[in-house]
């Protein structure tokens, strides 16, 4: 090969890690020869799609000849009749990663910076250097702290600078599960100056509970730099389907939906959403399969004698003591599939979704099978 394509690639793309998915269960499947496998390993909803909007999906198969609605009207009037937000304020995406992405390629430019806590989601550095920005990694609370390796508010606002565009901050924050209080991330909010944009991340939101939940919507009004992005991947089971949404001020609406690509949300993308927000039956049950199985893993990790980090999401950062990736690969032929975080700076933790009451059992023996070997 004569031409060297990395040279000619972009600097941020070149420098970039991919982001690497949790390992699907047909393969390790494959590689073991497992009859069975338990994935714990990409916080998915443990019961299943929305019944409401599996229904409304296949129904939606029938027009897969048809392109999708492409302002999404449906599901924007769906939503905002439960948020009450006008649509004007709304934009859709390919899953809220697709948001995350049309924010940095709206506001970013070469030698501009976002600014992001260091342990936060993988996508904000990626969507950040593949707009030609330049990252901002701020050092996160210490080990010590109630809210260990959470967000460090006061300090990712020392590090905003004159070319600092876009913030980025997750609550509750993956893979770590911490979150903020709501007073402290309005006081982060009103210091900020008005043309810096900060996204919200609130993937996990449905799971927190009522005194963590911020009232961000509320916000958009005296805060018009504001973004917060959500999804259907988590609560509502839909992560196949690749679907979220974004609440911002109409002209930030209005940006990113220039930069959107077109039809990026699917015909059966768009049925599911719109009918499964009316499932609220399917929410309510989740979230109490949360708490459940959130309690029963605690008690099984505490009887093995580890720790883990506070948690609002679907999931726990557990410290096992070792190497977390050689413990995840030590469970591969045990059929259980977890999450390494040392690409997030924490070698020695794992990622545990929370699951049904017998996956969570047979994570918990098979974890300690691996530590006592």
């Amino acid at each position: 090969m004569s031409c060297d394509f990395f040279a000619q690639a972009a600097p941020g793309v070149r420098t970039l890690s991919p982001y690497v998915p949790g390992r699907p269960e047909s393969e390790i499947k494959r590689e073991y020869g497992l009859a069975e496998v338990i994935k714990l390993a990409s916080n998915e909803n443990p019961l299943g799609p929305s019944p409401l909007g599996l229904a409304a999906a296949q129904a939606a198969l029938a027009e897969i000849a048809r392109y999708p609605d492409g302002n999404g009207f449906e599901l924007k009037r769906a939503l905002a009749a439960k948020y009450g937000v006008e649509t004007a304020r709304i934009t859709l995406g390919a899953g809220s990663n697709d948001i995350l992405d049309l924010v940095a390629r709206a506001f970013l430019t070469p030698g501009d910076e976002a600014v992001y806590s260091d342990h936060a989601f993988a996508v904000y550095p990626i969507a950040t250097q593949t707009a030609g920005g330049r990252g901002v990694s701020v050092p996160a609370l210490p080990a010590g702290h109630a809210m260990a390796y959470g967000h460090d508010l006061a300090a990712m606002r020392a590090a905003i600078g004159s070319r600092t565009k876009v913030v980025f901050i997750a609550n509750p924050n993956n893979p770590t599960g911490t979150w903020l209080a709501p007073a402290e991330l309005e006081g982060f909010l009103r210091e900020l100056p008005e043309h810096v944009v900060v996204v919200l991340d609130e993937a996990y939101v449905e799971y927190m509970a009522p005194e963590q939940v911020a009232p961000s919507l509320a916000w958009l009004e005296r805060h018009p730099n504001l973004v917060v992005s959500r999804t259907f991947s988590k609560a509502y089971g839909l992560a196949g389907l690749r679907v979220g949404y974004a609440f911002a001020h109409p002209q930030v609406t209005d940006l990113l939906n220039r930069a959107r690509m077109p039809f990026n949300v699917s015909l059966p993308a768009l049925a599911a959403a719109t009918a499964a927000l009316d499932d609220t039956a399917f929410i309510a049950r989740s979230v109490e399969l949360n708490r459940a199985g959130m309690r029963q893993l605690q008690d099984g990790l505490r009887a093995l004698g580890l720790g883990w980090l506070p948690s609002a999401g679907n999931f726990l950062c557990v410290n096992v003591g070792r190497s977390g990736r050689q413990v995840f690969q030590a469970l591969l032929p045990r059929g259980v599939i977890l999450r390494p975080v040392d690409n997030y700076a924490l070698p020695d933790f794992l990622r545990i979704t929370v699951g049904s009451e017998r996956e969570n059992a047979v994570c918990l023996r098979a974890l300690a099978e691996v530590l006592a070997a």
